[in-house]
C-alpha cells in the first residue's frame, strides 16, 4: 500500500498561492507562548516588508495574553510573502501557526472543507501535517492538538478552502501509513451532531472493566473479535505488570461497537465472580459533568422534598439538646428529624441554632406562627423556614441594591416608599374601597364602606380588637399628616390638590393611572391568586402585622365570591377578632368560614337594627 512518509518528509508540490479574503492585508497569527509581547512580533514579520500595525489578543480582565495575536501589512504581496516564509517559525520556543484573518466568522464555524486526522505518531507536529495535505488544495488551517505539556494527543484538523479539495484528500490518505501509523481521515463533525438518527451517540472506543486479573492480552482480543474487527486493544496495567482489571477495545465500526457493548454488558465472558461493565469509553471531563448532574438532582430532590417543612431554629439556650428540641416543637405534628448543630472539635458546646423537620407543610407553618419569638429556656427563638444558600444569598443581594437606592431617594427629594400611596382597584359588585395614604406598600386595604372599628361585634375580645384598632389608625394618621407636612414645605406645588392626611381617600371601583413616582411596584403574584404552598411561604417570612394583611387579601377573595359588597366589612371584622393561626385554618376550611360569615352578617344585622332603633 502507498505510504505518505515520502510527502512528510520532501517538498510538497506547489500549491496554488492562496488568495486572502477581500484583499486583506491581515495575518492571524496564532499557538503563541503567552509571554510573546508586539516587539518581539514586529521584530518577526518587519524582516518580510514594513508592518502597519500588530495586536497581541489580551483577556480584559487580567490582561494576559491568549495566545495569538494580528499582523496587518500596508500591502497584500508582504502578507503572502509572510505567510509562506513565516508559517511556523519560532517565537520563544513555539511554532507559531499563520493564516489569513477572516472578518466572516461564518467561514470557521461552517466547518466545509473541514477534516479530522486521528492515529497520528506522537512525532507529527503541525509543519509535518501541513506538508501532507498542501498537495490537495490550499489549506486555510491546520493544527494538531497539543496537551498542556506540549506532547501531540495523537489528532489533528486540516481545513481546505473548498470541501472538493477536503473531499479528495480523505478519499487518497485514509488509511495511508505516516511515520509507520495508518490514518483515518474522515470529515469533521460537531460535538453536537456525533449523534446517529434516532439520537443515541455513536462510538467505536469500548471501555471495559470487572474481569479477573489474569486475562491476558490475547484472551482479551479473542472475545471480542467475534463481534467485529478491531483497531486496537489494551489492558491496563501498572508498573509491576500486574492487570488494574479494566481495558479498552476500539473497533472499525459503531454498530459493531454497540452491539459488543449490547451483549457482553453484565456478562461473564472471562469467568471469575464479578460481571464485567461494557460501555462507550468517556473521556473525564464526561465522566465529571455526568457526576455532577447526578448529585445536583439528588440535591434538589432532597431540597424539594423538604420545602416548607422544615425550619431553622436559632437563638437556643446552651442547655438545648435533641430531645429538648424535639419535645418543644412536637406538640405541632410529625417530626421526622430534630437536629441541635455542636461544635465539630468540641461536641459537648452546642453552636446555638438548629433544624426541624415536620411531616407535613401545614404542621411547619403552625409551629412558625406559634413559637417566633417564644421563650424557650432562657433566650427568645427565632422559627422560620429553612432556605438553601443559594436564596439566601440571592434575597441578601436584592436587600442590598434597595439599600442602596434609599439615599438616592432621600437626595432627590423623592417620598421614601413607606410614606407613596398606594392604589388598589375595586373588585367587580364592591361599593368602594378605601386607601389609607400612611399604609405600606403591598399591604392589605381594608375595603370597607363605613368608618372603621363601629361595627359591633360579640364578646369583649372583639370590642377591645377594635377599640385597638382604632388608636392603632389615629397614631397612623397623625404620622402622616406630620410626614405630609414635611413634603409640602419641600415641594410648595404639591400643596395644591393635596389630600387632608385625616380623610381616608377614596378609591373608585374602575382602574386609574396612578403617577408613576406614587405607585409602589405590585407584586407579580398577588396572595388571592397564589397557590397554598407559595402562601405559606410567604406568611412564614413576614412579620406578624404583614402576615395578617396578606390573610385578608386571600379571605377577601374567597369572601368576596360568596357575598360580593359585604366582602370588605366581613373581612374588616374577621381580620380584628382572630389571629394569624385561626385565619390560616379559615382558609384551608371551608365549611369553617361559611360559619364565621354567618356570623359576621348576624352581627351586621343586629348593627343595623340598632341604627334603625336610635332614628326613631
Amino acid at each position: 500500500m502507498a505510504t505518505a512518509t515520502a510527502a512528510a518528509t520532501t517538498t510538497a508540490p506547489a500549491a496554488a498561492p492562496v488568495q486572502p479574503p477581500l484583499a486583506s492585508a491581515s495575518l492571524y497569527v496564532g499557538d503563541l507562548d503567552p509571554n510573546v509581547t508586539e516587539p518581539q512580533l514586529f521584530e518577526v514579520f518587519s524582516v518580510v516588508g514594513p508592518v502597519a500595525s500588530i495586536r497581541v489578543c489580551r483577556d480584559a480582565m487580567t490582561r494576559r495574553s491568549l495566545g495569538y495575536a494580528y499582523v496587518n501589512f500596508h500591502n497584500v504581496v508582504d502578507a503572502e510573502r509572510a505567510l509562506d516564509t513565516l508559517n511556523y517559525t519560532q517565537i520563544k520556543g513555539k511554532a507559531c501557526r499563520i493564516m489569513w484573518k477572516h472578518r466572516d466568522p461564518s467561514i470557521r464555524k461552517s466547518g466545509a472543507g473541514n477534516i479530522f486526522i486521528k492515529n497520528l505518531d506522537k512525532t507529527v507536529d503541525t509543519r509535518t501535517l501541513h506538508d501532507t495535505f498542501s498537495q490537495f488544495g490550499n489549506i486555510l488551517s491546520c493544527k494538531v492538538s497539543m496537551d498542556e505539556n506540549g506532547n501531540s494527543r495523537g489528532f489533528g484538523f486540516v481545513q481546505f478552502e473548498t470541501a472538493e479539495e477536503a473531499n479528495e484528500a480523505i478519499s487518497k490518505v485514509n488509511g495511508m501509513l505516516l511515520e509507520d501509523k495508518r490514518l483515518f481521515v474522515g470529515p469533521f463533525i460537531p460535538r453536537g451532531e456525533r449523534e446517529s438518527a434516532n439520537g443515541e451517540r455513536r462510538f467505536t472506543n469500548v471501555y471495559v472493566k470487572n474481569f479477573p486479573d489474569n486475562v491476558s492480552d490475547d484472551d482479551f482480543r479473542k472475545v471480542f473479535e467475534n463481534y467485529g474487527e478491531i483497531t486496537s486493544c489494551k489492558i491496563m496495567r501498572k508498573e509491576d505488570g500486574t492487570s488494574k482489571c479494566f481495558g479498552f477495545v476500539n473497533f472499525k465500526e459503531a454498530d459493531e461497537a454497540k452491539k459488543c457493548c449490547e451483549e457482553l454488558n453484565g456478562q461473564k465472558p472471562f469467568g471469575g465472580e464479578r460481571d464485567i461493565y461494557a460501555g462507550r469509553a468517556e473521556k473525564e471531563s464526561e465522566r465529571k459533568e455526568k457526576l455532577k448532574k447526578k448529585y445536583d438532582q439528588i440535591r434538589m430532590e432532597r431540597l424539594k422534598n423538604n420545602q416548607l417543612v422544615n425550619l431553622y431554629i436559632k437563638n437556643l439556650d446552651d442547655t438545648i439538646d435533641d430531645e429538648k428540641l424535639r419535645q418543644t416543637f412536637e406538640q405541632f405534628g410529625t417530626i421526622t428529624s430534630a437536629k441541635v448543630m455542636r461544635d465539630k472539635d468540641r461536641p459537648e458546646v452546642s453552636k446555638g441554632f438548629g433544624f426541624v423537620c415536620f411531616a407535613q407543610p401545614e404542621e411547619a407553618t403552625r409551629a412558625v406562627t406559634a413559637m417566633n419569638g417564644q421563650m424557650v429556656g432562657t433566650k427568645p427563638i427565632y422559627v422560620a423556614l429553612h432556605q438553601p444558600i443559594e436564596i439566601r444569598r440571592q434575597m441578601q443581594a436584592a436587600q442590598g441594591q434597595r439599600q442602596n437606592l434609599l439615599p438616592r431617594f432621600q437626595m432627590q427629594g423623592m417620598p421614601m416608599p413607606q410614606m407613596m400611596p398606594f392604589t388598589r382597584t375595586a373588585p367587580p359588585g364592591a361599593q368602594g374601597v378605601f386607601m389609607f395614604p400612611g399604609q405600606m406598600p403591598g399591604q392589605y386595604r381594608q375595603p370597607f364602606n363605613n368608618r372603621q372599628g363601629q361595627y359591633p361585634v360579640q364578646g369583649q375580645q372583639r370590642r377591645q380588637g377594635g377599640a385597638n384598632y382604632n388608636a392603632q389608625q389615629q397614631q397612623a394618621r397623625g404620622q402622616q399628616q406630620q410626614a405630609r407636612g414635611q413634603q409640602q414645605q419641600t415641594n410648595p406645588r404639591q400643596q395644591k390638590g393635596a389630600v387632608p392626611a385625616q380623610q381616608p381617600q377614596r378609591v373608585p371601583a374602575a382602574p386609574q393611572a396612578v403617577p408613576a413616582q406614587q405607585a409602589a411596584p405590585a407584586p407579580q403574584v398577588p396572595p388571592s391568586a397564589m397557590s397554598k404552598e407559595q402562601l405559606m411561604a410567604l406568611l412564614v417570612n413576614a412579620p406578624p402585622a404583614q402576615a395578617k394583611q396578606i390573610l385578608g387579601e386571600r379571605l377577601y377573595a374567597l369572601i368576596q365570591a360568596e357575598q360580593g359588597p359585604l366582602a370588605g366589612k366581613i373581612t374588616g371584622m374577621l381580620l380584628e377578632g382572630l389571629d394569624n393561626s385561626e385565619l390560616i385554618a379559615l382558609i384551608d376550611d371551608a365549611e369553617a368560614l361559611r360559619s364565621k360569615i354567618q356570623e359576621a352578617l348576624a352581627a351586621l344585622e343586629a348593627h343595623a337594627q340598632q341604627q334603625q332603633a336610635a332614628q326613631h
